[in-house]
This record gives C-alpha cells, sequence and structure tokens, in this order.
C-alpha cells in the first residue's frame, strides 16, 4: 500500500506536465489519504513480522519524498506561483531542507511529534494554488517552512499523537474533505473560489495545528 503511493505520485506528476491542474490536486490528496492509512494498517498486521525484508519505514520516506515534496514543488513552478526569477532558487532551497529533513535521527519524538515541518508541500502548495495567493505571500510562507524544517518546532503526526487526539484527528478528516472539495471544482480559468466556511477551514486548522505545536514546544513541560 505504501509502495502504491509511488505510483498516485507518477500520475499526479504527469498531470502536473500536462498542465490537468485538478487531476494534481485531486492525485496529490489520494497519495495523503494513502500515507495516512497504510500505518496503522501495517502496524495491525505486524509487517515486521510477515514482511521482514521490506523496510517499511524507509519505504515510507522514499514514497513521501516524491508524494509529498518533488511532485507538488513540479506543480509550485510549473504554475508559476514564486515571484520571477527566484523559482529555482526556492525550489532547490525546498527541495534541500527536504531531505536534510527526512534524513534527521531525531525527525520523530517519542510521543510521535515531529520535529520541524514535516515536508507536507502536498497540502501547502494545493493552499496556494486554491487560495490564489500572491507571488509575495507564497514566497513568504514557502521560506519560513523551509527554514522550520531545520528546527525542533514540533508538529504532531496528525494519526499516532494522543494527545488532543479527540480533536485533531475529526478536524483532519474534515480539512482534508474541505480540499478535496475544493480541489474537485478547480478549473483553469476560475479557481475554486472557496465560500467564507471553506476558506476558515483551510486556514484555521493550520493555525490549530500550528497552535498545538507551539504548547508542545514550549509549555508542555511547564504544566
Amino acid at each position: 500500500m505504501t509502495a502504491t503511493g509511488a505510483v498516485a505520485g507518477l500520475i499526479a506528476l504527469q498531470a502536473v506536465i500536462d498542465g490537468h491542474l485538478r487531476a494534481a490536486l485531486l492525485w496529490l490528496i489520494a497519495c495523503q489519504i494513502l500515507d495516512g492509512l497504510d500505518g496503522p494498517i501495517a502496524r495491525r498486521l505486524d509487517v515486521r513480522i510477515h514482511a521482514a525484508r521490506i523496510d517499511g519505514h524507509i519505504l515510507d520516506l522514499v514514497v513521501d519524498y516524491l508524494t509529498c515534496v518533488v511532485v507538488p514543488i513540479a506543480l509550485l513552478v510549473r504554475l508559476g506561483l514564486l515571484p520571477k526569477h527566484y523559482e529555482v532558487l526556492v525550489a532547490g532551497a525546498i527541495f534541500l531542507s527536504s531531505a536534510l529533513w527526512f534524513a534527521r535521527t531525531d525527525l520523530e519524538t517519542e510521543d510521535h511529534w515531529f520535529n520541524g515541518f514535516p515536508a507536507v508541500w502536498n497540502l501547502a502548495v494545493p493552499t496556494f494554488l486554491i487560495l490564489d495567493a500572491s507571488e509575495k505571500q507564497v514566497l513568504f510562507f514557502s521560506v519560513i517552512l523551509c527554514i522550520s524544517q531545520l528546527t525542533n518546532f514540533k508538529l504532531p503526526h496528525l494519526v499516532r499523537v494522543v494527545k488532543f487526539r479527540k480533536i485533531t484527528l475529526p478536524l483532519t478528516v474534515l480539512y482534508l474533505i474541505d480540499l478535496t472539495v475544493l480541489s474537485w471544482q478547480y478549473s483553469d480559468k476560475n479557481g475554486s473560489n472557496p465560500n467564507i466556511i471553506e476558506t476558515a477551514l483551510l486556514l484555521g486548522i493550520p493555525v490549530y495545528i500550528t497552535s498545538i505545536g507551539i504548547w508542545r514546544t514550549w509549555f508542555s513541560d511547564r504544566t
């Protein structure tokens, strides 16, 4: 199931190359859903015992780099969302910082919080596109996220972190539904045109995730 994500990533990349933006957005969401489901299923089936020759963790990192970094950054450059003359510089910085993040020995804490932005560019880039962010806004947030990958700022594994799970997991599902609907509605001429509620969900839930990340990073040991 994890390896299948690489195939979905290839289809998404082909959609980017062909300029089929809605298809690219939807396939990126499919990649994210596969990535969210494969871990719980693997743990339930004890794949370390039944598929001992396959290291699921390494496989997951390889596939994630393709689907969460390579394809969405190709989309970012293909659409010209960054200021001119900065595309290659920023894309290169994202590839570099993401490669370093995936190679971190402290990538995840024992209680399943990620150290640094967990390279989910497959969610960030579609959000830039759907919300019609300006080139300067895309540049600003791309640089911030890029730098944060090299920090110890904590962000939760949305499935495995126990703390706040009763809130976080439903909000994650709601976020993916919202992103899927807006991606399905996307057109080259009109975009997605999200309403106030859809925009609030698309922005508010990441703000919530960041907020609990602030709590975990700087305040959890004090409470």
